[in-house]
């Protein structure tokens, strides 16, 4: 294959994208990253230091001179990076119920998308590649040679979530994670910046009634 071919794969919250993406990405021997963890991380920090997630311009300059790091895991938790914020070990916080119901406000705003997008091609120029988010085919690799789209229904991609969270230890209400999906995929489907939508030529692929290792098989093919 070509040196420097780059996959994106897009969708919604829970579509399947992220372990989707990290089975290719592995089977094919390519770097991985999942840029919504990012934008996570704008917002846990936003969060944590008191700023009002809809004051624009401070979250703006926050992004601005956060050092974001994503590394190999370096625990046997469940996580696939190890995410810090200027040093502090994010991994797990970035997943907060808190953040969850934010990074779609924090993910609006032009110089946050400005800033991370191009970290993200940076990080795209070192070689073989399957960068997962919201607007990568459509935005931050729109000329990439492999594009696909996950999606699946409000209901379903609650259910994961609801049963991640389970996993994890939590105390979930499956009602309020629906809501909170309903709510994230009109923000991102409307926002005017880079909304959520698939690229032209990108291939989708429904995961309802699909595990994981039967849309990796379905993208592997096409490829």
């Amino acid at each position: 294959m070509n040196r420097y071919i780059s996959i994106t794969i897009d969708g919604p919250a829970a579509s399947g994208k992220s372990s989707v993406g990290l089975k290719v990405a592995n089977r094919l021997g390519y770097l991985y990253l999942d840029t919504g963890v990012m934008y996570r991380a704008v917002t846990w920090a936003a969060l944590d230091k008191g700023i009002d997630i809809f004051d624009e311009s401070k979250v703006s300059k926050l992004a601005l001179i956060l050092k974001i790091r994503i590394d190999q895991p370096s625990k046997d938790d469940g996580r696939v990076n190890d995410i810090y914020v200027d040093d502090i070990d994010v991994t797990w916080k970035v997943k907060e119920q808190r953040v969850n119901e934010n990074v779609s406000q924090v993910s609006k705003y032009p110089e946050v998308r400005y800033s991370l997008t191009l970290q993200q091609q940076n990080i795209a120029l070192k070689g073989n590649i399957v960068m997962v988010g919201r607007d990568i085919g459509t935005v931050v690799l729109a000329n990439a040679k492999r594009k696909f789209f996950l999606n699946a229904s409000e209901e379903e991609r609650a259910r994961r979530r609801y049963e991640e969270e389970k996993v994890r230890g939590g105390n979930p209400n499956y009602k309020e994670i629906l809501d909170n999906v309903k709510k994230r995929d009109k923000i991102d489907s409307t926002r005017d910046l880079a909304p959520l939508v698939p690229a032209n030529d990108a291939v989708i692929i429904d995961t309802n009634n699909k595990n994981i290792d039967q849309v990796v098989e379905e993208i592997l093919l096409k490829i």
